[in-house]
């Protein structure tokens, strides 16, 4: 095992390298419910280790004082380490299971479920040689504190999300959004020291780091944030725990369950509020709980109640009523969100009569894994500026896109773009428009884009009049030009 500091590049092939020792018995879509978990378990070890050398160093070689629980971040009781997995030759699997079931336990106010419910001891899939395989090759480097800092170790497992998702189109699109997606509702969103955020389809965790991220740029103490999500699918819902941990956050709160039957966060008097609400939902979810939605226990239904087959609009309205009385939200919808009739232009116009929506910026189309679609970001804030009152800003950013071949990628300049045109909420001819609520209400509340944002077509057809000066000019030039080559032509033939 390495002791040395380890770069970003060989933590990335470090990982990509355990994926492929997976590959053949194991879906690439099931990757990652058994490559992050033991990246977990291999540094929290790594990191008991590092801790335990400083104890006994600064005790005199005092093993039971370097033993001892308030000297770990988290602990391990005895037969649950990396090393001793690593002796063992035969029920590999069997041991990981029980030593990831032995820390959770031991840390169940932290760790309880972290590891998620991979099937370890599934010898058809994962044979002894295969494990002990992927064990030696995780054993490579020490991933302790002093080797790998949090930065570095968040970082690299950002990338392998991204790895994963790559490998994986298809089924992507539901625990990743890309980067560029992410940093623009940041951007947008603002946080700042002190403040609550929430995102309660919070997938792998991106949204609620990019929070984190966007502190840390501003020099803003990021620990002061307070981090909420809530994820339906359990793989995904103990990456994004990991993740905090892995990125060095220690005040969150990821908590599992379908975020519309149940949403998990509570105040005395009802649902949880916070600053700033951030989601990339499941898009047009069907079967998403309708049926309570006219009575929501939790009073979400403050615009109406979407169709059975659709729950764009229930994450809408959930999210509204997660702000607080200053709170501010970005959410990202497919386009039909914008338009689609019957209930949901209903729920639009109650919204917009509440003065809620301060921006519509619709995205390419195709920079999501594995759907086609272009997507829209919708802005919300409880208490609008008194200049954007009544007022709606629509952005076509359709074309701030850099085509690819299976993909397109929205660029930080696009991102940069898009943003500057948010602050400005200002009309530019071609892309961006603000809109008056009477003019929403004439078109019945419909959001479409292009019916706000025109195209202008350039006219640079010159008047018939110019047309027929220049023509006879170019005629006479050419009769000119004829008349010269004939008597050139005629030097020659003599």
């Amino acid at each position: 095992m390495e002791d040395k500091k380890v770069t970003l590049s060989q933590l990335e092939q470090y990982l990509s390298k355990a994926a492929w020792i997976l590959k053949g018995p194991v879906d690439a879509s099931d990757f990652k419910v058994y490559i992050f978990p033991l990246l977990f378990f291999k540094r929290i070890s790594d990191v008991y280790d590092e801790e335990y050398r400083i104890a006994l160093e600064e005790s005199g070689g005092d093993q039971a004082y370097a033993l001892l629980p308030e000297m770990h971040r988290f602990e391990i009781p005895d037969g649950c380490h990396w090393k001793n997995i690593r002796e063992k030759t035969t029920n590999v699997g069997l041991a990981i299971e029980k030593a990831l079931r032995g820390i959770e336990k031991a840390n169940q106010e932290y760790l309880y479920g972290i590891f998620g419910d991979a099937q370890w001891s599934n010898k058809n899939k994962l044979t002894d040689k295969l494990l002990i395989n992927l064990i030696e090759h995780f054993s490579m480097y020490s991933l302790g504190r002093e080797n790998v800092n949090p930065d570095m170790l968040g970082e690299a497992y950002e990338y392998l999300i991204k790895h994963f998702a790559d490998l994986t189109n298809k089924k992507a699109g539901e625990f990743y959004t890309p980067r560029s997606v992410v940093h623009l509702l940041g951007l947008i969103l603002d946080p700042h020291e002190g403040e609550s955020i929430y995102d309660p389809a919070c997938g792998t965790g991106g949204m609620l780091l990019e929070c984190v991220d966007h502190l840390k740029h501003n020099k803003e103490d990021y620990r002061t944030l307070k981090l909420f999500g809530q994820e339906k699918n359990l793989t995904s819902s103990a990456i994004a725990r990991m993740n905090m941990f892995l990125h060095g956050i220690e005040d969150f709160q990821i908590l599992r369950g379908d975020t519309l039957r149940s949403p998990a966060f509570f105040e005395a008097d009802g649902l949880k509020t916070f600053d700033c609400v951030i989601a990339n939902p499941p898009f047009s979810l069907s079967d998403w709980g309708s049926e309570n939605w006219a009575n929501d226990p939790f009073g979400r239904n403050i615009a109406g109640v979407p169709p059975q087959s659709n729950g764009d609009m229930a994450w809408v309205q959930h999210m509204v009523k997660s702000m607080n009385q200053n709170g501010r939200m970005t959410v990202v919808l497919p386009h039909g969100a914008l338009f689609r009739k019957g209930a949901e232009g209903k729920i639009r116009q109650a919204l917009l009569e509440q003065d809620l929506l301060e921006a519509v910026i619709g995205l390419g189309p195709n920079i999501f894994y594995g759907t086609q679609l272009a997507a829209c970001v919708l802005v919300f804030k409880r208490k609008k500026e008194k200049s954007k009152k009544n007022k709606v800003l629509f952005i076509d950013g359709s074309d701030q896109v850099r085509v690819g071949r299976a993909q397109n990628f929205l660029d930080p300049t696009h991102v940069d773009q898009l943003f500057a045109w948010y602050k400005a909420f200002k009309d530019v001819d071609n892309y961006v428009k603000v809109v008056s609520f009477e003019e929403l209400k004439e078109n019945e509340f419909n959001l479409n884009i292009p019916l706000y944002v025109e195209k202008i077509i350039e006219d640079s057809l010159p008047a018939v009049e110019e047309a027929m000066k220049d023509l006879k000019e170019a005629w006479q030039a050419s009769l000119e030009a004829e008349e010269r080559f004939k008597k050139i032509l005629e030097k020659f033939i003599k």
